[in-house]
């Protein structure tokens, strides 16, 4: 893989831009072929994998969530894993473990095996549903791109993303997770249900002959190189303005008139620096050359609605997480 510190040459930058462009826009375009009526989860998708982050997945059951990040490892050409999250899952079912092993000599020494957990797409499958101990042990390794097992550190892939699901209707037996880890996730990427029309391809495409099936568009190389172009585009001073005033204005302390006394706690630095890498990646989904106001619009629920709470007595009155953000979204940008 290229080196991340590679410089771009202004000059160019934007024949390397429209190609990244084209060849996203066809793996787009190949898994909504594959994936019926989910285009907006496909996008926010795209975008966390190209601003090299993680996807917190959060709909119900029977919503092709697992087949999407089946789609994404085949489509990009990524080695993939999978671990079904339980409340016994141990951190070492997802990090890996020491074992002893004896030579022919009869000398003994201990050997890591690799957990799950080394791979380039690892889909958490309800991750709610693991103890606090085991989700602490995926934080690590979504922050710090290594784990630590017996006092010794094991990096991870240069490429390793996280999408993880969750079911927002079983709340028995589940762990919610902490702010902190909320916090590493780039999105929040609420998948809802397919409108009519989708739901009756669907419906033909997987009940009658041939369904349609995954094939590999690009390969983890370039993904790599585009996740490095997404870090050279330009953003605007009125884009970058607007991001700064949207998460300010989302916090506990915000004097604004649509959130002021609203909100328990709010985004900190991270979501800025989220906002900035997810607005690119999807200019550069688009194909366009820098992002604009309507990137940030786009993109306010999904970095913003896992990194703030509404306190109780605005809950009580009715207010809601999206429609505080949809406000702060119509006065500020």
């Amino acid at each position: 893989m290229q080196d991340q510190a590679e410089t771009i040459d202004e000059h160019e930058a934007p024949a390397r831009l429209e190609k990244t462009a084209q060849t996203f826009a066809e793996v787009r375009s190949h898994l909504a072929e594959v994936i019926f009526g989910q285009d907006t989860v496909i996008e926010q998708t795209l975008v966390t994998l190209l601003a090299g982050g993680h996807g917190l997945l959060i709909g119900v059951p029977g919503l092709a969530k697992t087949k999407l990040v089946e789609s994404l490892g085949i489509v990009l050409g990524l080695d993939t894993n999978r671990i079904q999250f339980t409340p016994d899952l141990m951190p070492t079912d997802i990090t890996g473990s020491e074992v002893m092993e004896e030579s022919a000599s009869g000398a003994r020494a201990f050997r890591f095996i690799n957990g799950p957990v080394f791979t380039q797409l690892l889909m958490a499958d309800e991750i709610n549903r693991a103890s606090p101990r085991t989700q602490s042990a995926l934080l690590q390794a979504m922050q710090e791109k290594h784990v630590t097992v017996a006092g010794a550190r094991y990096d991870l892939p240069k490429l390793f993303h996280v999408l993880a699901t969750q079911n927002p209707l079983e709340q028995e037996g589940t762990y919610p997770l902490p702010e902190a880890q909320l916090d590493r996730f780039l999105l929040q990427i609420d998948v809802g249900y397919p409108d009519l029309e989708a739901e009756r391809r669907m419906l033909l495409a997987t009940t009658m002959g041939e369904e349609q099936r995954a094939t590999k568009v690009c390969s983890p190389d370039d993904l790599f190189a585009a996740q490095h172009l997404v870090r050279r585009m330009p953003v605007g001073e009125k884009v970058m303005e607007s991001i700064l005033r949207l998460v300010r204005a989302a916090r506990p302390d915000s004097e604004h008139e649509d959130a002021g006394g609203l909100i328990a706690w709010g985004p900190g630095p991270r979501a800025s620096q989220a906002f900035m890498l997810a607005a690119r990646a999807r200019a550069l989904l688009d194909g366009r050359l820098a992002p604009s106001s309507d990137d940030i619009v786009a993109l306010a629920g999904p970095v913003l609605r896992h990194r703030m709470a509404l306190t109780f007595t605005a809950r009580a009155e009715g207010a809601t997480t999206a429609g505080v953000i949809e406000k702060l979204c119509n006065s500020l940008i």
